[in-house]
C-alpha cells in the first residue's frame, strides 16, 4: 500500500522524472530564481507532488522517477532542512523504493517538526508494517540509493527547530495605566524587545512602559489603528513580532510555549488560542477564538484598515501548512463591560468604522465589525441589520471558508435573530449554518433559547440535551465558552423550573457551579429555589459557597440580592460587607448595604454609607437622615428636581415650617419615602410626612387611588380600605375601586362582602 501525500495531486506540468529524470532535476533547480519565496516554495512543492504522482510505464521506469524525486527533495532539504512537508515527500520516496531506514528517519524528522502533519501518522504506520513484512530496497537502484540515503541520513538529522530566534512585541496604547503593567510584566520575560507606540496618552501609560524597559514612540493619533500598528512593526529588530493590546495577557506558565514557537521557522505566522472575557469579569462568561498574533518580520507583513485592522491577506494563503494554530494562550479583558464603558471603546469604535465605510465603502468584515459594535452598545436592531449584510454578501461565495471571521459572524447572526424575537427565522438560520459548520455548539445553544421562545419546551430540552452530548465547539469557530455545558445546563434547569421540577432543577443548577463556580447566574435561582424549600437563609449562603468561587465578589453579591428579597437581611448584609472587604470600591455594593441598613431602621449607619457613595445615593442619604429626624443635615445635592422638591417638603415639616405646594413631579419619590417608613413601622415620621402629600400638584382621585394602593401593597388593609371606601363616596362606585375593596374583604376573611364587591364590580364591567 502506497503512502498518502499530505495535499491533493497537483495540477503542474513539468518533465517527466521517469523519462527524462536530469531535465526533471533541473526544472526542479530553476525555481531558485523565483524571487518571492512562497511563490517559490510552492513551485517546489508542486514539482515534488508531481514527481511522486507522473504516469511510469513499468517498474524500472517508476524507480528512476522516485529516485529523481528522492535526490531532488534531499537537495532542497540540504539547503534548508527545516521543512516538515518536504521531510516528509523525500520519506514516501525513499519508502517506495524500499529504502526504509532513511525513509523512517525523514518521516520522523518531519514528525518532530510538524506532528500535525496531514497524512503523517497514517505514512510511518504503514512504514512499520512494511519493515515487519521485510520487504528491501529494489534492487535496481541500490547502487544509486546508498550515497543518496546517507545524505538523507543527515538531512534529517539536521532537521531540528532552529535556535537563537527573537521576538519583538510591538504594541499600541492610549491611556492604559490601568491594564498596560499587567500585560507587560507576563509578557517581558518573554520577548526579547518591548516597543510601546504611544497615540498621545495623558495618564502613566509611558512612564509605566518605560518601567518595564520598553522603547516608547509616540504617533499622532489619526483615527487609523493600521497607521499606528505599523509604526510598532516598522520598529521591531527581531526575527518575529508579536503584538497585543494593553488589555491582553500572556497567561501565566505560557512563555516557555511561546518561546518554542520562535523555532518553527517553516512558518511564517502562528495564531494563539484567545479568550475575550464578556459582561463582568467575575461572571466568567467569555468567547474562545484563533487570534493571529505572532508573526515573521517581514516588511510586507504590515496592517491596513483604519478599525479591526488586518494582517492576514499579506500571508500566503495558497500555502496553509505557512500557518500554524498554536496552543498558546492569551486572555482578553477589553470586551468586559466595565473596561468598554470607561474607556467609551464602543462609541468610539463605531464612530471609526462608519468613517472607514464611508472612505472605503462597504465590506462583509466591515458589517460584522459594525455589527458586533451596536450588538455591545445594546442596539439590537442596527446590529442585526448589519449581521444581515454581512451575510448576505458572503453566504453565496465558493470560498466562505477562508474568512475566518465568518463562524462568529454565523454565531452572532442566529443569536441576534432569537434577541430580536425572530425565533423562527433564528432556527432556521441555524439549520443553515450548522451544514456548514457542523459541531458548531453555539447555535444549538441558540435553537434552544429560540425553541424555548416559541413555547416549545420540550423542543427547547431536546436542544440542550443536543448540547451537552456535543461539547463546546472548536476554537475555530470562535465559540462561546460553556455553550456545551454549563450554559446549556442553566438552560434546562430554566426549562425544569417552569415545569416545576425543582428538583431537577436543583441538580443542574449544582452541576452548573461544580463546572464553572464562577458563573453568577446560577447563583440567584439556586438560592431563590433552596429558600423557597424552607432552608435557613445562613445555610442557603454557606451551600452556595460551597459549590461557587470561594471569596468571589460577585457571587456574594449575587446571595445578598437573593437574601435581601426574601427579607433575610441580616444575612444579606453579611455577604455584602464581604464584597466590600474584597472590593472596596464597589459602589453598587455599598448603595446595596446602605439599603440593607435602612431597611433593619440602622439609620445613621445607613446614611454613612449612602454619604460614601456620592450623587448615586443621595436619595437613600437623605431619606435616611431625615428619618431620623435630623432636618439639619438636609443637603439637597444629587437629587433630581422631583426628589428635591419631595424631601424639601419634608425637611420643612420637621422644621414645622409650612408645606409648601409639591409638582407632580415629586410624586414619585415621595410615595417612595411614605412606603419605606411604613417598612420601618416608623408611624411617627409617617404621620409627618403624610401632610406633603396632600400638597402635590395632582388630582384627588390620582392621590387617593395611590394611597389606598401603597397601604394595599403593605399590608395595611382597613387603611386601604378607607381610601377606596372615601373613593367610593366622592366619585361613586366603579369596576376598579369595587375589585380593590373585594380584594382587601378576601384578605381579611370577609368571603361574604368579597363576594359581594366582586359581583356588584362584575356588574358594572357588563
Amino acid at each position: 500500500m502506497a503512502l498518502r501525500l499530505s495535499d491533493p495531486a497537483p495540477s503542474i506540468t513539468t518533465p517527466s522524472p521517469a523519462a527524462d529524470p536530469a531535465a526533471y532535476l533541473r526544472c526542479v533547480a530553476e525555481t531558485a530564481g523565483i524571487q518571492d519565496r512562497h511563490r517559490r516554495h510552492q513551485a517546489r512543492k508542486e514539482l515534488l507532488h508531481a514527481g511522486l504522482t507522473a504516469p511510469a510505464d513499468g517498474p524500472a521506469a517508476i524507480a528512476r522517477a522516485l529516485v529523481a524525486v528522492a535526490e531532488a527533495a534531499v537537495t532542497l532539504l540540504e539547503s534548508e532542512p527545516r521543512e516538515p512537508g518536504f521531510l516528509n515527500l523525500a520519506g514516501i520516496a525513499f519508502y517506495e523504493l524500499g529504502a526504509l531506514g532513511p525513509a523512517e528517519r525523514l518521516l520522523k524528522a518531519a514528525r518532530s517538526l510538524d506532528p500535525q502533519l496531514p497524512e503523517l501518522a497514517r505514512n510511518l504506520g504503514e512504514l512499520e508494517r512494511r519493515k515487519r513484512a521485510g520487504v528491501t530496497t529494489l534492487a535496481a537502484v541500490a547502487g544509486a540509493l546508498g550515497p543518496l540515503s546517507t545524505r538523507a541520513k543527515k538531512v534529517a538529522a539536521a532537521a531540528r527547530p532552529a535556535t537563537g530566534m527573537t521576538l519583538s512585541l510591538a504594541m499600541i496604547v492610549k491611556d492604559e495605566e490601568e491594564h498596560l503593567g499587567r500585560c507587560l510584566e507576563a509578557a517581558a520575560p518573554w520577548v526579547d524587545e518591548l516597543i510601546v507606540v504611544d497615540t498621545g496618552s495623558t495618564d502613566r501609560t509611558t512612564q509605566i512602559a518605560r518601567e518595564h524597559g520598553a522603547q516608547v514612540l509616540h504617533h499622532e493619533w489619526t483615527g487609523d489603528f493600521a497607521a499606528a500598528r505599523n509604526v510598532s512593526f516598522d520598529a521591531a529588530t527581531c526575527d518575529w513580532v508579536m503584538y497585543l493590546d494593553a488589555d491582553e495577557v500572556l497567561v501565566d506558565g505560557e512563555g516557555p510555549r511561546l518561546r518554542e514557537l520562535l523555532g518553527h521557522v517553516w512558518r511564517e505566522a502562528f495564531f494563539l488560542v484567545e479568550t475575550n472575557y464578556t459582561g463582568a469579569l467575575e461572571e466568567g462568561t467569555a468567547v474562545t477564538h484563533n487570534a493571529l498574533r505572532v508573526f515573521r518580520n517581514r516588511p510586507e507583513y504590515r496592517f491596513a484598515g483604519r478599525m479591526h485592522e488586518q494582517i492576514a491577506q499579506h500571508l500566503p494563503s495558497y500555502l496553509p501548512e505557512r500557518v500554524e494554530l498554536s496552543p498558546v494562550r492569551i486572555d482578553h479583558y477589553g470586551y468586559l463591560g466595565v473596561v468598554r464603558d470607561t474607556k467609551g471603546k464602543g462609541r468610539r469604535n463605531i464612530e471609526l468604522l462608519e468613517r472607514q465605510e464611508a472612505e472605503q465603502g462597504s465590506s462583509p468584515f466591515l458589517h460584522y465589525n459594525l455589527g458586533s459594535e451596536y450588538a455591545a452598545a445594546g442596539d439590537r436592531r442596527a446590529a442585526l441589520e448589519r449581521f444581515r449584510k454581512a451575510w448576505a454578501l458572503l453566504e453565496s461565495r465558493p470560498d466562505l471558508g477562508r474568512f475566518g471571521f465568518v463562524p462568529s459572524l454565523a454565531g452572532r447572526l442566529v443569536k441576534a435573530l432569537r434577541i430580536c424575537g425572530e425565533h423562527a427565522a433564528a432556527i432556521a438560520k441555524g439549520d443553515e449554518i450548522l451544514a456548514l459548520f457542523p459541531g458548531f455548539t453555539d447555535i444549538v445553544l441558540e435553537q434552544a433559547f429560540a425553541a424555548r421562545g416559541l413555547g416549545d419546551d420540550a423542543w427547547a430540552a431536546e436542544l440542550f440535551e443536543r448540547c451537552l452530548s456535543m461539547g463546546d465547539a472548536p476554537s475555530a469557530y470562535s465559540p462561546t465558552v460553556g455553550s456545551g455545558t454549563y450554559l446549556a445546563r442553566a438552560g434546562l434547569a430554566d426549562l425544569r423550573l417552569r415545569q416545576g421540577d425543582a428538583d431537577g432543577a436543583e441538580q443542574l443548577l449544582r452541576r452548573v457551579l461544580a463546572d464553572h463556580p464562577r458563573f453568577l447566574a446560577a447563583v440567584d435561582p439556586l438560592a431563590q429555589l433552596l429558600l423557597r424549600r424552607g432552608v435557613a437563609p445562613a445555610g442557603v449562603a454557606a451551600d452556595i459557597h460551597a459549590l461557587a468561587a470561594e471569596g468571589t465578589a460577585g457571587v456574594c453579591f449575587m446571595l445578598a440580592v437573593a437574601l435581601y428579597e426574601r427579607g433575610a437581611v441580616d444575612v444579606a448584609e453579611s455577604e455584602l460587607r464581604r464584597v466590600l472587604e474584597l472590593q472596596p470600591g464597589n459602589e453598587n455594593a455599598r448603595i446595596a448595604l446602605a439599603e440593607a441598613l435602612l431597611s433593619q431602621g440602622r439609620l445613621a449607619e445607613a446614611a454613612a454609607e449612602a454619604g460614601a457613595c456620592g450623587p448615586r445615593a443621595a436619595s437613600t442619604r437623605v431619606f435616611a437622615q431625615l428619618a431620623a429626624g435630623d432636618a439639619c443635615a438636609f443637603d439637597g445635592a444629587g437629587l433630581s428636581d422631583g426628589e428635591l422638591a419631595a424631601y424639601e417638603a419634608w425637611r420643612a415639616a420637621l422644621a414645622g415650617e409650612p408645606i409648601p405646594a409639591l409638582p407632580a413631579a415629586a410624586a414619585p419619590a415621595l410615595l417612595t419615602a411614605l412606603g419605606a417608613l411604613l417598612h420601618l413601622e416608623d408611624y411617627e415620621s409617617f404621620g409627618t410626612l403624610l401632610p406633603a402629600w396632600e400638597q402635590l400638584a395632582l388630582p384627588w382621585r390620582r392621590r387617593t387611588e395611590a394611597l389606598a394602593e401603597l397601604y394595599q401593597r403593605r399590608g395595611y388593609l382597613e387603611s386601604a380600605a378607607e381610601q377606596w371606601i372615601a373613593i367610593v363616596h366622592q366619585a361613586g362606585p366603579d369596576e376598579r375601586s369595587l375589585r380593590a375593596l373585594s380584594a382587601i374583604a378576601a384578605a381579611r376573611g370577609f368571603a361574604q362582602d368579597a363576594a359581594v364587591f366582586a359581583s356588584e364590580a362584575d356588574a358594572l364591567a357588563a
